[in-house]
């Protein structure tokens, strides 16, 4: 479970989330949708503690981030996927994660053939494609098995194979009871991907439904949010 609880931050004078409140459940997979600028990255930000908000909490399994014991078990992250040491090899930079968590090497192993890189296993990723980038950041949130995944555009870059993979990889990982809550600008695979969907604009909720109830009436998701922008003023003024 993923709580956003009356969240609020500023950059200045800009506002980048205003009084943002909703929940993440478990078992479903959650898109989070809202132009740049509205604050779907800061959201993601403040609840792995990379920024502090200004009034507000967002809780994980009841605590916030900077008081989960083995944050690696309890939530997997992706939000820049280049950010990786690039004198460090794929297996290494999983196998740094998991030695400060206590996770067994073989695990290593296991996420890296989970996400198709075990044949670069030991390539250094200042060769990888942006795609091959997605996948190791992928593996490095899932290493500690988590009940909570947060992940940020994470199919940018992937070939349309890629992108199916992500999409049943989600699915499964929902049907297996975690919660699953990930950002992106691709409509038509958010559509086939996500259960429900939070819509921010100007870093205020603007919609918390089902996919269904947001389509409903419209021929595809697309179609539905070029609507809800039509109706809401989304566009943000501050970083995401």
């Amino acid at each position: 479970m993923l709580d956003i609880r009356t969240v609020t931050k500023h950059y200045g004078k800009h506002t980048a989330v205003e009084n943002l409140s909703f929940s993440v459940r478990p078992g479903a997979v959650t898109g989070f949708l809202g132009p740049n600028g509205a604050g779907k990255s800061t959201t993601m930000r403040m609840a792995v503690g990379l920024v502090r908000p200004d009034a507000g909490e967002i809780l994980i399994h009841g605590r916030r981030y900077d008081r989960l014991a083995a944050p690696l078990h309890e939530v997997g992250v992706l939000l820049d996927a280049r950010a990786v040491h690039p004198r460090r090899s794929a297996y290494q930079h999983l196998a740094v994660l998991a030695t400060t968590h206590g996770i067994p090497p073989r695990r290593v192993d296991e996420v890296l053939g989970l996400v198709g890189l075990s044949e670069v296993a030991h390539g250094y990723p200042g060769g990888f494609s942006l795609g091959m980038y997605q996948r190791l950041g992928i593996a490095a949130a899932l290493l500690g098995d988590p009940g909570v995944v947060i992940l940020d555009e994470p199919v940018n870059g992937l070939d349309p194979e890629g992108i199916r993979w992500v999409r049943h990889l989600l699915k499964r990982l929902a049907a297996e009871g975690r919660t699953v809550f990930l950002s992106s600008h691709l409509m038509g695979e958010m559509e086939m991907t996500a259960d429900r969907l939070v819509v921010i604009g100007r870093g205020r909720l603007v919609a918390d439904v089902t996919v269904a109830e947001l389509t409903a009436g419209h021929q595809s998701l697309e179609d539905a949010y070029l609507d809800l922008t039509r109706n809401h003023t989304l566009e943000g003024s501050a970083p995401r």
